[in-house]
Parts: structure tokens; C-alpha cells; sequence
């Protein structure tokens, strides 16, 4: 008879692997991306890779989040059916214990992201519970459970269609990509799962993630399969769009793609595309009765020694000092190293700022001549100022710059990806600009950042306003007061043809 298995290890195993992703990432992936970043041609990209290879090796070291959007916890459980858990609570409880005990641990706290009720209130749980679980009963007496961290970011870019069976899942995955922007971070992985329904195949695109990267095995050998020819292929074809690491221009944007597969109607091919950024973080564990899991980190000489992470210098720009005179000499591409105070704000700041705007209401801060910077930073431990602090998505906050340039003359905003064509024309008109810090560098981000303080709207949690006060922190100009973007001109100058391109799918099998 088997063992049973206690509910004890469950959390245990659940809670420890979730705190041991938020520092290591798996060892596929730093492998992949040393070879990505050894073969960069593009400098900003080449910069961008080093910036992330550079801060996970500091997390490895110092036990801290490589990102300060430490997820929402994916657990995919394996249970099987001859196996005996001892517990009289549901899976779903379990699961969200052991969340709340990796979230509240005090010697690495993670940023409670997830908030509850989503249609109004959206409320912070304040321990990211719950957590997301799919269970699949299989054969045997034991349980596995893959444990993975997923960001809003890539998250935020998932997509889901229903293709007629006769129609190109490659032009479709093309177009797809080339429309997500950098908000998903990449250099990373895109996941596919086809067939099925369309719930199935959005959990295989998840699911399929958590593969182990083979891509450089596959280039090197050669596809053995359909799938095989197939995945080389789309890794082919979307790095040859030039979107690059972090949407500047290069020659990685991905550096595996994973795909799963289901039978399905005959009238159906519904795809699921998932990207996920580069704080790839999982790992897998197996319980027999015999106590909880442990986890292994890769020796550090896995992580490159030696990196180049950009220009020692910069241009050196006095945030307290800030005027439209100088903003509008910069030039989208540039490098700036930042000095003084600086204010944070996400998307539940703009929006009441913007509300308290639309009143009449007073600020409670003066952004005039201000630079603000998209971040939902992680609490502070030990002797930190602040806890990683890398940026967010900039085009969710798109929609709120036209009352809040108009109405406060902020000059500067600093995040991560592109901008809407509308949010550009608009930067430009006001003779604002547009920075960005390298999205997955968020504990090394963080070590600019010399003082910090929250200074409004306490009660939103990580999503407060704090003033920080920076020396040195390097950014780059992504737009700049003539409109010029990076992220238009980058991907555009490393764009390249694919022999094949455009051909169709039952070609391309």
C-alpha cells in the first residue's frame, strides 16, 4: 500500500519551491540565454541580455526576487490515483497555504499581486492568494506538482483563436507576436497549444512552458518530426521579425517555442499562444510519502562572469533640475544615468490621480517638472532602501497621459516596452519623454535607488506612490520630444527575410 502523504510536505514542497523560483531561474534558461547574449550583434540588446543575465546571477546570490512582479502562482498537479493524501482540506486550500507562508516569509517577502473581486472592488488579498491549480488524476501513488510564477506582463499577452483547419498556424503566430510589443520581456519563450477546445489549448499553451529548453539541441541536430520542424521554424521566423530583447532590435526574441497538442473537431483548430518573459521561473517536484521536496540550485559558474552591461557613462541628468529645454535635446536611443528624486506611480495611482484631476481636486504631489517611474516595487529587507524595483508596462498607463500632461506639466515617465502610436504623438506634443529601464533587471535596478518613501495613497499597497531618490540609474530614451521611438526604429533595422516566408502551413509540414 502506499505511503500517505502528508499535507504537511504538500506546503512545504509548494511553499519552498515558490520561494526558490522567485531567486533561481532554471538552469535551461540561463544556458540559453548566455548563448542568446554571446551571439548578439544588436548593442542595445547585447546590453539588455547582460543587464539580465547580471541580475540573476545578484539574485541567486542574495536570495531576492529576480523581478518585482514576483506572479501569481501556477500549480499544475499530477495526483495519482492510487495516492493517499493525508488532509481533510480541498487542493485549492492547501495550495493557498502554502502561498501565504513563500509570500509572508520575512526573510524574502514577495509583492502581494493579486487582488480580489476583478470586476469592481480589486481589492489586494495581501498574500497573493489564491493560487491558480489545474489537477490531472493519472496512474500511480504518488503526487508531482509543477510550480511556476507567472508576471502580469507576459500574462497580459496571451492570445487565444479559432483558425478554420485549412488556415496557417505559422502566419498566424507571426502576426500575432509581432503585435504583443515588449510588454511580455523578452528575450523568453512563446508557448503554443493547438487542438482540443478552447479552454484545453489555452492550458496546453501554459502548460507547454514548462518544457525543458531544447532549442539549441533541435538547431543542432536538426528536427526529427513534424512538431520538431514545426517549432524550429517559428523560432526561425519570429527572431527574424527583429523585435529583439526588450523590443530594441536584435537578433533573439525567443529562445524556445514549445508547443502541445490535442485531438479536436474536425470544423476546429483553436490555438493558444502564452509568452513568458524572461524571469522564467518553475520547477517540478515529485512526493512519495518519504517527506517534503528539496531543490538544488545551479552552481553559479553556470552564470557568465564576465558581462558588458552598457556604457560606464551616460549622459548625467539632475532629475531636480529638470526643464523642457534640456528634455528636448535627448534622442530616442540615448543613455541617461539618472540623479535626485524621482516619483512612482502604476495603474491604480494614474486613476485616481486622474479622478481627483477631473473634481478638482488638489494632489497630493507635484509633478510639475517631475519624472515618474511605472513601478510596484517589493518590500525592503534588512539593510535595503527597497526591495527589487524593476519598471512595468507602460502602455497601460496610455490612456492617462493626456489629462495628466495637460493638466500637472510631469516632463519625464520611466517603464519598460513601447508606447501606443497615440501615447507617442502625445509625448511629443507636450515636449515630454519617454525612458525605459531593462524590464527582468529588477533587484539590479533597484541598487540605484539610494533613498525611498511612500508619499500618497498608502492604502494601495505596492501600487503607492513612493518618491525614490536615484544616483546614477541608467535608462534609455525610447521616446523622445520629436516623436522618435526606439521601439519603431530598433525592430526595424534588424528585421530580416526567412527563406520560405509566407508559405503555408501544409508546406511548412
Amino acid at each position: 500500500m502506499a505511503r500517505p502523504i502528508r499535507e504537511d510536505d504538500i506546503v512545504a514542497s509548494i511553499s519552498d519551491a515558490l520561494q526558490f523560483i522567485s531567486y533561481y531561474h532554471p538552469a535551461d534558461f540561463v544556458t540559453s540565454l548566455t548563448q542568446a547574449y554571446e551571439r548578439e550583434e544588436s548593442p542595445a540588446a547585447r546590453d539588455a541580455i547582460g543587464q539580465i543575465l547580471t541580475n540573476s546571477r545578484m539574485a541567486a546570490i542574495g536570495h531576492r526576487p529576480m523581478c518585482q512582479d514576483t506572479g501569481v502562482a501556477n500549480l499544475f498537479f499530477k495526483i495519482g490515483i492510487g495516492a493517499r493524501i493525508e488532509s481533510s482540506r480541498s487542493l485549492q486550500e492547501i495550495a493557498d497555504i502554502a502561498v501565504r507562508r513563500a509570500w509572508l516569509t520575512e526573510s524574502n517577502p514577495l509583492r502581494a499581486t493579486v487582488v480580489a473581486d476583478p470586476l469592481f472592488t480589486r481589492k489586494n488579498t495581501g498574500d497573493n492568494t489564491p493560487a491558480m491549480i489545474h489537477v490531472e488524476i493519472v496512474a500511480g501513488d504518488t503526487v508531482s506538482v509543477h510550480v511556476a510564477a507567472k508576471g502580469g506582463g507576459s500574462e497580459n499577452k496571451a492570445r487565444f483563436t479559432v483558425l478554420n483547419p485549412s488556415d496557417s498556424i505559422i502566419e498566424w503566430v507571426l502576426r500575432t507576436v509581432e503585435t504583443l510589443g515588449a510588454g511580455w520581456c523578452p528575450p523568453g519563450l512563446i508557448g503554443l497549444g493547438v487542438g482540443g477546445s478552447a479552454d484545453k489549448a489555452m492550458a496546453m499553451a501554459k502548460e507547454a512552458l514548462l518544457d525543458p529548453i531544447d532549442m539549441p539541441e533541435l538547431r543542432a541536430r536538426g528536427p526529427s518530426s513534424k512538431i520538431e520542424e514545426l517549432r524550429l521554424d517559428l523560432y526561425e521566423r519570429i527572431n527574424a521579425l527583429g523585435i529583439g530583447a526588450q523590443g530594441l532590435g536584435g537578433l533573439t526574441t525567443v529562445l524556445d517555442v514549445k508547443i502541445r497538442t490535442f485531438p479536436v473537431h474536425a470544423a476546429s483548430q483553436p490555438v493558444g499562444l502564452i509568452p513568458q518573459c524572461a524571469a522564467d521561473r518553475h520547477v517540478a517536484f515529485t512526493l512519495d510519502g518519504s517527506g517534503p521536496a528539496a531543490f538544488a540550485p545551479a552552481d553559479l559558474s553556470l552564470w557568465p562572469q564576465t558581462l558588458s552591461t552598457g556604457p560606464a557613462t551616460g549622459r548625467k541628468v539632475d532629475l531636480d533640475a529638470l526643464t523642457t529645454e534640456e528634455v528636448a535635446t535627448w534622442r530616442a536611443g540615448e543613455t541617461l544615468l539618472l540623479t535626485g528624486r524621482l516619483l512612482t506611480g502604476r495603474d491604480a495611482a494614474h486613476l485616481r490621480l486622474t479622478r481627483m484631476l477631473a473634481a478638482g481636486e488638489p494632489l497630493p504631489v507635484d509633478l510639475k517638472d517631475r519624472a515618474i517611474y511605472y513601478v510596484g516595487p517589493v518590500d525592503a529587507v534588512g539593510d535595503e532602501v527597497i526591495g527589487p524595483a524593476g519598471p512595468t508596462t507602460a502602455n497601460r498607463m496610455d490612456k492617462f497621459l493626456e489629462p495628466i500632461l495637460t493638466r500637472t506639466g510631469l516632463r519625464v515617465m520611466i517603464g519598460k516596452a513601447e508606447r501606443g502610436p497615440e501615447a507617442v504623438e502625445t509625448i511629443a506634443r507636450h515636449g515630454c519623454a519617454y525612458l525605459i529601464a531593462v524590464g527582468g533587471a529588477a533587484y539590479l535596478v533597484s541598487k540605484a535607488i539610494r533613498e525611498a518613501r511612500v508619499v500618497a495613497f498608502h492604502d494601495l499597497g505596492m501600487e503607492a506612490i513612493h518618491e525614490f531618490t536615484v544616483e546614477n540609474m541608467p535608462v534609455t530614451v525610447a521616446v523622445d520630444t520629436r516623436g522618435g521611438s526606439i521601439h519603431r526604429m530598433g525592430p526595424l533595422r534588424w528585421r530580416r527575410p526567412v527563406p520560405g516566408e509566407g508559405r503555408p502551413l501544409a508546406e511548412a509540414l
